[in-house]
């Protein structure tokens, strides 16, 4: 667990899975992959295998262990729905999130199909959130998916935007952030991209987070992610739903 997360959305990572498998477009440069492979093959490292999936059950109890309360991003390093992942597993996860009532997790993934397989099987306490990642308008179809989880705060992190997403249906979205790529082959991002949806995200009363511009600029000039910065039209967007503004 990592106590003082550097993304600008969350406070703290929790990884009870490492490790994933790309499935679209969004996956192509992986910061956690490339991450993770720097370490393949470090005896004794945390990622000695790289970033092939691994079960982490000497993490499970960690969120327990930490008495204050945070905002948790949930395998920030993986995909809890991935297919390797046995359902048991995913069921204990969402046990301690239960227990851990005073943390607010934020659960994200791109295999929502699975998720919503598991349905029956899980509580989703109003502290879990769950998110689905859209990155051009060909995945927006697993909005429809999210639809259909009975979470408490249903977001969208559409990172790193790759395309226009079009007129979007966010009948039971709470919250969208929004941000571009960074890293060495990063795409840029259209900023006109970013502004519809935080227009769409304004006309329905939806909490709207703008994260990054990436590595290029609003103008599309290559500058690195710090010095990019993640100001959209003259102001910083930091909007979180209602139910977190409450606690």
């Amino acid at each position: 667990m990592s106590l003082n997360s550097h993304i600008e959305w969350t406070e703290a990572t929790w990884n009870p899975v490492t490790g994933c498998t790309q499935i679209s477009p969004g996956c192509a440069h992986c910061y956690a992959k490339t991450f993770a492979e720097r370490f393949r093959g470090v005896p004794g490292h945390p990622y000695e295998m790289g970033f092939d999936l691994t079960l982490r059950p000497d993490r499970l109890r960690q969120p327990l262990e930490w008495k204050k309360p945070k905002v948790v991003f949930v395998n920030s390093m993986s995909d809890l729905f991935h297919e390797d992942v046995p359902d048991e597993y995913i069921i204990k996860v969402f046990e301690v999130m239960q227990a851990a009532h005073w943390h607010t997790f934020q659960v994200l993934t791109k295999r929502p199909e699975r998720l919503r397989q598991l349905v029956p099987r899980l509580n989703f306490p109003p502290n879990v959130w769950i998110g689905v990642s859209v990155e051009n308008k060909r995945w927006t179809t697993r909005i429809d998916e999210l639809r259909g989880i009975p979470a408490a705060v249903r977001f969208l992190s559409c990172e790193p935007l790759l395309g226009s997403l079009g007129d979007l249906d966010l009948d039971g979205i709470h919250w969208v952030i929004v941000g571009g790529e960074s890293g060495h082959r990063a795409r840029p991002m259209n900023p006109d991209w970013a502004r519809d949806i935080r227009d769409q995200c304004q006309a329905a009363h939806i909490a709207f987070f703008f994260k990054q511009w990436g590595a290029y600029d609003e103008a599309g000039i290559r500058r690195g992610k710090a010095a990019s910065g993640r100001v959209l039209d003259k102001r910083t967007w930091d909007e979180y739903p209602k139910i977190l503004a409450s606690v």
